[in-house]
């Protein structure tokens, strides 16, 4: 093989060997976030038991969806009989376009750091136990189209951080013990009232200027 050749062989080598490398490391990462997860679940159906932290690339397990550069996109587990907690290692998944944990008994907090989901699309945490405030730090997900948060034993005010979110269509709080008044700017012009309904301490539609977010609160 010629000098030029050879050297642009070993040139296009390394350069797969380097992307490969790379893809590894965050399929590690991922993965073990993933698995923190686990270890933080109750799954009496087995569910999870494809989840095996000694693979490689988490794309392998089920309930899992990749993209082409083995970047984990959507975890799917609604109704699947899980309890336990949700874990702030998840706000790892850069990549999360659906996070998918709807219809469970899952207690806890929501993490603050599902912030860092900036592709996040779909959050569906419905139908749990999660108890504790919206974190303020959701604002950030300016890709979010579904809030689904209802049916918990969420308490706190709305953020006022989400109605900065344009890209919000579907926002469900309802059947919780939220409190203040529901925002009405922004995406929020949009949402059906029934969506906040069954929050007892949650008061009707702001009047902007003329209430504080914050009323019945404390």
């Amino acid at each position: 093989m010629a000098a030029p050749a050879l050297t642009l062989f070993w040139g296009l080598f390394c350069v797969s060997l380097t992307l490969t490398i790379v893809q590894l490391v965050y399929a590690n990462s991922e993965g073990d976030a993933l698995y923190t997860l686990r270890k933080s679940l109750s799954d009496p159906d087995n569910v999870l038991q494809s989840w095996d932290p000694t693979l490689v690339n988490p794309c392998t397990w089920f309930h899992i969806s990749c993209n082409q550069d083995n970047r984990v996109t959507r975890v799917d587990l609604g109704n699947s009989n899980l309890s336990g907690h949700l874990v702030r290692e998840l706000g790892k998944l850069e990549h999360l376009q659906y996070l998918e944990l709807y219809k469970n008994n899952i207690q806890g907090t929501i993490p603050a750091e599902l912030g860092n989901l900036k592709s996040l699309v779909s959050l569906d945490l419905y139908n749990n136990n999660i108890t504790g405030t919206i974190p303020h730090s959701l604002g950030k997900l300016k890709n979010l189209v579904f809030l689904r948060l209802n049916d918990n034993r969420l308490t706190g005010p709305i953020p006022r951080e989400l109605v900065g979110i344009s890209s919000l269509k579907v926002v469900d709080v309802s059947n919780n013990d939220l409190c203040g008044t529901i925002p009405t700017s922004g995406p929020f012009g949009h949402i059906p009232l029934n969506n906040f309904e069954d929050n007892p301490r949650l008061e009707g539609p702001e009047l902007l200027g003329l209430a504080s977010y914050d009323t019945n609160c404390s």
